[in-house]
């Protein structure tokens, strides 16, 4: 009998975790009977009841199992990690919140059997926030155009992956894993699904902008370099400028030489701009040497504090 492992990445979802291990369980039952599961819970360090009812979970049912990590290690980390100790022969990756569709699993495990090694969801609509769907559809578009690798639109990790992908996430061995970018780069021939992003069942979100400006960061950084390109050309453009400008200057001085005064406010005004495209292109410059840092220092994924119903070869 095939297994399917499911990983759910959990942070302060506390009103999400049992419904969502039902609703999964039910899924199974009548659209997969013939698969065996397990449910990976990997929570990010949360503050609320969410580790209690896991525990509860877990020990009612052995085929749901949990990882604690030692402290909140990020959004990408603790999702990769909980994929890399997944021991099915397909693993989904899903949000704990509802905002992925669980009847997209039994999609997910039809394709694969029709022999796909990856299957994803792509959202083609939400129910969240018009002016976020809009943000996120111009950043896709954006990195998708300027990446040298095509970049998937509007793709958040929700898919299936084969155990043979798996094992490649396993070589790896990133620090700073962009699972987005890594399908794109390294993924096997992938099939595309379609879906409506959903809203949140219960819960506030724990994105805010800095995490959300981080994420997009980090695929910015890892998959362009559009960042530093644009540090040249627009250095050179603006110095090009600069020197016509100032040349202007001069023939204007030498032709009316009592009657042109410049004044000091074209200097200011020049040298705020000046310095503002220059901040600006340090901050670009920064995140790609942050990535570098964090790449180099080659910190692990996670640290675990407690593994629940793993037995001692996983």
């Amino acid at each position: 009998m095939k297994k399917i492992s499911i990983v759910v990445p959990t942070y302060n979802e506390e009103e999400n975790v049992k419904p969502l291990s039902e609703a999964i369980i039910e899924e199974f039952q009548k659209s997969l009977p013939e698969y065996d599961y397990e449910i990976i819970f990997i929570d990010n360090d949360s503050q609320d009841n969410t580790r209690a009812i896991l525990r509860a979970m877990t020990s009612e049912n052995k085929k749901i199992k949990a990882i604690f990590n030692a402290k909140n290690f990020g959004q990408f980390n603790s999702p990769y990690y909980g994929l890399l100790q997944s021991t099915g022969d397909a693993t989904i990756l899903m949000c704990a919140d509802f905002q992925d569709p669980i009847d997209m699993v039994p999609k997910f495990v039809h394709e694969w059997e029709n022999g796909y090694r990856i299957v994803i969801g792509q959202k083609v609509t939400s129910k969240e926030n018009k002016f976020m769907y809009w943000a996120r559809s111009v950043y896709y578009k954006t990195i998708k155009k300027y990446s040298d690798v095509e970049q998937i639109e509007h793709f958040t990790g929700f898919g299936l992956y084969d155990k043979d992908f798996i094992n490649v996430l396993r070589e790896l061995k990133d620090p700073t894993p962009f699972l987005r970018g890594i399908v794109a780069e390294l993924g096997y021939k992938r099939k595309e699904i379609p879906y409506e992003q959903q809203l949140r069942r219960a819960g506030k979100t724990s994105n805010n902008f800095y995490r959300l400006f981080d994420a997009a960061m980090l695929g910015f950084t890892s998959y362009t370099k559009v960042g530093l390109r644009m540090a040249t050309f627009v250095g050179a453009g603006v110095a090009f400028i600069s020197f016509i400008i100032a040349l202007i200057y001069l023939v204007l001085k030498l032709i009316y030489w009592d009657r042109f005064v410049a004044g000091t406010a074209p200097i200011i005004i020049g040298m705020f701009f000046l310095g503002s495209i220059q901040l600006l292109f340090l901050g670009f410059m920064g995140e790609y040497v942050l990535s570098m840092n964090q790449r180099i220092m080659n910190r692990p994924l996670v640290i675990e504090e407690e593994r629940i119903n793993f037995d001692d070869n996983e």
